[in-house]
């Protein structure tokens, strides 16, 4: 399996947080993390739709209470980033959500 990509985001603090890649629909390890629900732009690079968290990345994203949301917004991928920490998996959340305002927090 290739490398997935991996994209920088930035919180409101200005703090940088590595996620990597993956297309919707794929299927995770159960392991705490930080996630963002994107779009991909065609222009490149990704919007961000939802920021989110969770102790078990191996739900299933496709019954997520914002599922309406990401059809409604076209979602293509899923970014993670591995975190078993939950104070800390909350504190990026927060971070990212108060800097990128996703469409589906709300």
């Amino acid at each position: 399996m290739a490398e997935p990509e991996k994209v920088t985001a930035t919180g409101k603090s200005g703090k940088k947080y590595e996620f990597s890649v993956y297309p919707w629909g794929t299927t995770f390890k159960a392991l705490g993390g930080v996630y963002l629900v994107l779009k991909k732009k065609q222009t490149g690079g990704y919007d961000v739709l939802y920021v989110g968290q969770t102790g078990d990345l191996s739900e299933r994203f496709d019954d997520h209470h914002k599922q309406g949301c990401f059809n409604r917004n076209g979602k293509t991928h899923i970014a993670v980033k591995v975190e078993s920490v939950e104070k800390t998996r909350l504190a990026i959340e927060r971070d990212l959500s108060d800097n990128y305002n996703p469409t589906c927090n709300g």
